[in-house]
């Protein structure tokens, strides 16, 4: 078995190398003065059960460089090609809801098949039917494994889960039933890309505190208007739960400025300086990724380790 790991988030392949007990793997990624992107592996990996780590955030190249990635290891007659994908872009794009619109998540999927890929390790998809777009073996990870512990440890007075739309409620429940507590939901209504119209709250969360759970933060904009109608709905605390941190635009401004007290996030992205805030607790996915390719390498069951 080796790991290797792209420029999307090397912190996190690091950390899951550690974990697993062996040396991240030598592989040289360049580009030209044009932007183009090469590839090269800088050790034998002929017959080798190879894992490529590389969440497919922003810039489009960080998906580009998997791509390259999982072609090189193909040619170079690696064994099995596992592409580790902590985070899994284009996947807000999975049904064709409107006339003359592209299905990103099923065009990846093929890409990432056709590239050469074997399996695909994943956490928290946007929509858990994407896995049906695949026709490989494809492991879905889920962060409430790292999440629910840490909230429990927060000893929350009187708490109550919320999703924040009507997407997130089999997500919402998960956690609701785990921590034992009651479930409400904030239904909205979009007037367009990251553009909310109006919210809803949909159960009671009068004198009690909140834990707002969601898969993706990116301009924060539902999560601070979210936050705003539990407050005015008699919340004591909101905080919030969200696993993939895109923060983008002046998402970390609107965070600072939201009703949340905090914001817990996992490390399937790189989160730069910038956008670190007091109000942002980060933990490490790499004990879960790290022992998901144990198990896949060994051949033994993924499931168990949703088992809290």
């Amino acid at each position: 078995m080796k790991v290797f790991s792209g420029t999307a988030n090397r912190p996190l392949a690091e950390k899951i190398a550690q974990y697993l007990k062996i040396p991240l793997g030598n592989a040289e990624i360049r580009q030209f003065n044009d932007g183009e992107i090469a590839v090269k592996y800088n050790e034998n990996i002929r017959g080798i059960d190879l894992f490529i780590i590389q969440p497919t955030c922003p810039p489009g190249d960080n998906l580009v460089e998997l791509l390259l990635m999982i072609d090189a290891a193909s040619r170079a007659s690696a064994k099995r090609i596992t592409a580790v994908i902590p985070y899994f872009g284009y996947a807000r794009q999975d049904r064709k809801d409107q006339p003359r619109v592209a299905l990103s998540a099923k065009l990846i999927a093929n890409m990432i098949s056709t590239a050469g890929a074997n399996r695909v390790l994943t956490m928290d998809l946007h929509s858990a039917s994407i896995q049906g777009f695949f026709d490989i073996p494809f492991d879905h990870l889920y962060s409430s494994a790292i999440f629910v512990d840490h909230i429990l440890k927060m000893k929350l007075q009187n708490p109550v889960v919320v999703a924040p739309d009507i997407g997130s409620t089999k997500r919402a429940r998960a956690y609701a039933n785990r921590i034992n507590t009651e479930l409400a939901i904030v239904d909205k209504k979009r007037s367009g890309p990251n553009k909310i119209e109006a919210v809803t709250l949909i159960g009671n969360v009068q004198g009690k505190e909140v834990i707002l759970v969601d898969d993706i933060i990116d301009t924060a904009g539902t999560l601070c208007s979210a936050a705003d109608l539990l407050y005015q709905s008699g919340a004591k605390k909101v905080i919030a739960a969200c696993t993939h941190p895109i923060l983008s635009n002046n998402a970390v401004s609107n965070l600072n400025r939201s009703a949340l007290s905090k914001i817990i996030i996992s490390d399937t992205l790189y989160l730069p300086e910038e956008k670190k805030s007091d109000k942002i607790d980060v933990l490490t996915s790499a004990p879960l990724f790290g022992e998901a390719i144990r198990r896949i390498h060994n051949e033994e069951s993924i499931s168990s380790l949703f088992n809290i």
